[in-house]
């Protein structure tokens, strides 16, 4: 009997220990610099432990991911004691949790709220730690928050943005907050002061943006303002008419709202540099909603790349190119003389669609359709995209891109998939090194079919990046081309008749006055 007892108590103990264990093995994270490091195994926990959890999704030996690390570890030393826990996740290593997160980008931030997974709050990017702590500050605070004394303000050198209200439960006070709030790395005040309106001349509701006392931009709410264009604003004036491209200016430049960007490649250190940045400038003044100006050093050996992407060589500056960064399609000013006339004219017969895109192209490679995946170029994209008996299937990618060339396997897979099916080509084609003319591609890397018809008709696949998937997609739409080819061909016989028709009665009549 003792013996049983003494077996008892030890068995519990020892069950004891082990929950013990696992339970402290269950609740510790790795962490580097007080930044907890996740991955597929304790995903789930950590979102289960804590109750507001920020994640980084990032991939390493990136220069966005080295400056968003360096603002987590900042900003997790001054968050210890708090409630909200900084995360970081290898989207390289942990493809799969990433895939299933939609967290795929190499550069995504998202503050998850009491264990709820599928509905994260996107954070803007960080330019440093203070960036981190002021979302966090004012997403948990209220638009009272930014009543404050301008008379800081007003000196800082620093872009201030004030709101002016009559009344602070106004709808338009809880916009203004709400754009503080995507906007962590600018300062934002509200003031009922009716010295500070008086001083510049306006009325209530309305938005200034001052810096030094100066009024550099005003902006009147309305019923119809939305959150989206008082950020437009708030951004596009943030910045000055023309902006130089570097390290330090380059994710302001890529996360601008405008997405239609006039790109000055010149030489900064050359005799007619300051006449020509001049034209350049006072021709930006006219577009700032609307265009946003850039211009690249072609001097600066870090500018290297810009110039690969756009194919510049330094000697052909100055010269100016213009691009939507939506669709990637690229505009040449054609002109040798760079002056305000002559650039605003470009601007403005790009924005009313009358600019020509500027067609590049490889040339059409030896042997381009020997190999299961065809390489195409600028040259004959279209006249094998477009074939009305073939079914062909395009890789848009770029060489440079990660999420790109992890593509390259899976598109010899599916070309294997096809190789006894005649009717259906699949190729692939160097985005960045060929123009295209095709807006409907979006970002890249971009999936697109065409599909065997007379009309000129194009898939974007945005499925799952499987074969079997992708076989599935080609199949179902090349059945829906044969149901379009009855009618094309029905159409085209119709029209054939009517014409033979046509043509034989004007053959008559011509016989008949004769």
């Amino acid at each position: 009997m003792k013996r049983s007892l003494l077996l008892g108590v030890t068995a519990f103990c020892l069950c004891l220990f082990a929950t013990a264990n696992t339970s402290q093995r269950d609740e510790s994270f790795p962490k580097k610099d007080g930044v907890l490091q996740l991955e597929k195994g304790n995903f789930n926990r950590a979102l289960r432990k804590y109750k507001q959890l920020l994640v980084h999704f990032y991939a390493p030996l990136t220069v966005q991911g080295f400056r968003v690390t360096a603002a987590f570890e900042g900003a997790a030393a001054e968050l210890q004691r708090s409630e909200v826990k900084l995360a970081t996740l290898d989207v390289t290593k942990e493809k799969e949790l990433a895939k299933d997160l939609s967290a795929t980008d190499q550069h995504t931030i998202r503050l998850y709220l009491s264990g709820d997974k599928h509905n994260p709050v996107p954070c803007p990017d960080p330019q440093n730690s203070a960036s981190i702590l002021t979302w966090l500050k004012r997403r948990a605070g209220s638009a009272a928050d930014l009543i404050t004394d301008l008379s800081q303000s007003e000196a800082s050198e620093e872009l201030t943005v004030v709101g002016f209200f009559k009344e602070l439960n106004h709808e338009y006070v809880q916009m203004f907050y709400a754009a503080a709030i995507d906007l962590p790395d600018v300062n934002f005040a509200v003031t009922q002061n009716d010295d500070v309106v008086t001083k510049y001349g306006l009325t209530y509701d309305v938005v200034l943006l001052l810096k030094k006392s100066k009024l550099i931009q005003a902006y009147k709410m309305t019923p119809q303002t939305s959150k989206e264009e008082l950020i437009v604003f708030i951004t596009v004036f943030q910045m000055d008419p023309v902006t130089e491209y570097n390290g330090q200016t380059a994710t302001q430049i890529l996360s601008s709202p405008v997405l239609n960007h006039a790109l000055l490649f010149v030489n900064k250190s050359s005799d007619d540099f300051e006449e020509i940045f001049s034209a350049f400038n006072s021709a930006a003044e006219a577009f700032r909603l609307k265009i946003l100006f850039v211009y690249v050093n072609v001097d600066e050996p870090r500018n290297g790349r810009m110039m690969e992407y756009f194919r510049v060589r330094d000697f052909e500056a100055p010269l100016i190119r213009l691009v939507n960064l939506t669709d990637h399609v690229t505009y040449h000013l054609p002109s040798d003389t760079l002056n305000v006339d002559i650039i605003t004219e470009f601007c403005r017969s790009y924005l009313e669609g009358k600019a020509k895109p500027k067609m590049q192209s490889e040339p059409i490679p030896e042997g381009w359709d020997e190999k299961p995946v065809k390489e195409l170029v600028g040259m004959n994209l279209e006249k094998v995209a477009f074939h009305p008996n073939k079914t062909v299937f395009v890789l848009f990618y770029l060489p440079y891109s990660r999420e790109s060339r992890a593509l390259f396997p899976l598109w010899e897979e599916l070309a294997e998939a096809f190789k006894q099916r005649q009717e259906v080509v699949i190729a692939r084609i160097d985005a960045s090194a060929n123009d295209i003319n095709m807006s409907m591609q979006g970002a890249y890397p971009s999936l697109c079919l065409f599909p065997a018809m007379y009309a000129e008709r194009v898939v974007v696949y945005t499925g799952k990046r499987k074969v079997d998937d992708l076989v599935k997609f080609v199949e179902k739409e090349m059945e829906k081309a044969k149901n379009y080819r009855v009618k094309e061909d029905e159409d085209r016989r119709k029209y054939t008749e009517a014409f033979e028709a046509e043509e034989a009665k004007r053959a008559n009549k011509t016989k008949d006055e004769l």
